[in-house]
């Protein structure tokens, strides 16, 4: 294909490269005429490993030209991928200016060449930007409309410095944001050899997935320094500790909890959280992020509460008590919690969990909800039916298919549900419908 790429600082300048590599014919554009200087003598205006042998390799075989004029860039190209800097501001936003600059000359170019392009944007923006800036951008320099003129998409790059050019050819996948198939059917074609899965996706979700991923990343950075900082002030070994954290495939580096969800309770997390943070107290040793993992807990707890509240209305039916389903332990549950504070709001409450009968709670499960929801046994209730059927809002903290079943049958356009587990896409259509963070 004949591409154009514009900002050719790291992502730049490795898609520009590698993209000429595979065969392509790339027109590069930048306003730094240092960056266009090294370009052209075969150089790479940034420090990469393997990138000035791709780029000589590709001036060479006359697939790769320079200019700083987007309108020859954008007519002599059918695709254009916007890769210019978002850097952060003060407040912590990024900014789009460079971005807003850009598709301003894209779009006029677009007016003048006369037919359909592609633009895709590589550039870290936030979730709406390409609706709320990048679009409006472009129609307004071409005078024409996204779908009809011109189409979209969102591609986000997983590129780190110092080895762009593999992790470019090794994409864990490689994930489109776009709603024009013309334009994704392109995306495949040039992307579409890579290994990994080439993932069609709304923007949206595209450029969420880039911020959760760089967040996720610096996650695991944090945590395995501030374990590491509690280990040496105990004197254990922290490289240790997290070789093994890292060799249980199934929990620790794995899908599991990775999914919005109700909050964490039982007898184990919250109480072993607590002790690490008191036995890092004990060392003078901070551990801010691992400090902050309960409050936001608490607050997941108090985000699905707002929502029962929202609602106005009075008669809440909880299906779902102890911690986990398939257990009737009850200490430190998120979903007991939750019941609390219905209760104190005055909320007319009733709880359906086959898994708890009053008569046969025993010992330090007993003690915990008798001091959190005393009078809890006059809420318990055994007929699912009859409690769905009085309720105005029913909150499922259960997925076993006798209450998926039920509520699919016996729901009513008007009731409100509020779905903590990820109920099924039958239930998920319903009028009154609603996720606990989705």
């Amino acid at each position: 294909m004949n591409l154009s790429v514009f900002g050719l600082g790291y992502v730049g300048a490795v898609s520009l490269a590698c993209l000429a590599r595979d065969g392509h014919r790339v027109t590069g554009v930048d306003i730094d005429p240092n960056k266009l200087a090294a370009l052209r003598e075969g150089r790479s205006p940034v420090v990469e490993a393997g990138l000035d042998a791709l780029i000589g390799a590709g001036r060479e075989a006359g697939c790769i030209e320079v200019t700083d004029q987007a309108g020859a860039a954008v007519r002599d190209s059918e695709l254009s991928f916007v890769c210019v800097g978002t850097p952060a501001a003060a407040n912590g936003s990024q900014s789009d200016a460079a971005v807003r600059r850009v598709c301003a000359e894209i779009g006029a170019a677009i007016a003048a060449k006369g037919a359909w392009h592609g633009v895709v944007v590589r550039s870290t923006l936030a979730p709406g930007a390409l609706e709320a800036v990048v679009a409006p951008a472009l129609e307004a320099a071409s005078g024409g409309r996204v779908g009809r003129d011109f189409a979209l998409a969102f591609q986000p790059e997983f590129l780190r410095e110092g080895s762009a050019v593999h992790d470019y050819d090794h994409p864990p996948f490689t994930v489109v944001g776009c709603e024009d198939r013309r334009l994704s059917d392109r995306l495949e074609a040039l992307f579409g050899h890579l290994p990994g899965e080439f993932i069609r996706t709304d923007p949206g979700t595209a450029q969420l997935l880039k911020y959760a991923c760089n967040a996720f990343h610096a996650l695991k950075v944090t945590f395995a320094n501030e374990i590491g900082r509690l280990g040496q002030a105990l004197d254990a070994d922290p490289q240790r500790v997290m070789a093994l954290l890292c060799r249980d495939r199934s929990l620790n580096i794995s899908p599991a909890y990775l999914r919005p969800g109700f909050a964490f309770g039982g007898s184990c997390l919250p109480k072993d959280l607590r002790a690490l943070l008191y036995l890092a107290k004990t060392r003078d040793v901070e551990l801010p992020m691992l400090a902050g993992v309960l409050e936001s807990n608490g607050r997941h707890v108090e985000h699905v509460f707002d929502r029962i509240l929202a609602n106005g209305r009075g008669r809440v039916t909880l299906i779902g008590l102890s911690f986990k389903e398939g257990t009737d332990d009850l200490r430190e549950s998120p979903l007991v919690e939750l019941a609390e504070r219905c209760i104190g709001k005055g909320l007319d409450l009733a709880i359906y969990d086959p898994q708890v009968e009053w008569s046969r709670l025993i010992g330090a499960n007993r003690r915990y909800i008798e001091a959190h929801i005393p009078h809890v046994a006059r809420l318990l209730t055994g007929d699912l039916d009859a409690a769905v059927e009085r309720a105005d809002v029913v909150v499922v903290g259960r997925s076993d298919p006798a209450v998926t079943g039920l509520l699919a049958r016996r729901l009513r356009p008007e009731q409100r549900l509020i779905d903590l587990v990820g109920l099924p896409e039958a239930l998920r259509a319903l009028p009154g419908y609603g996720g606990a963070c989705w």
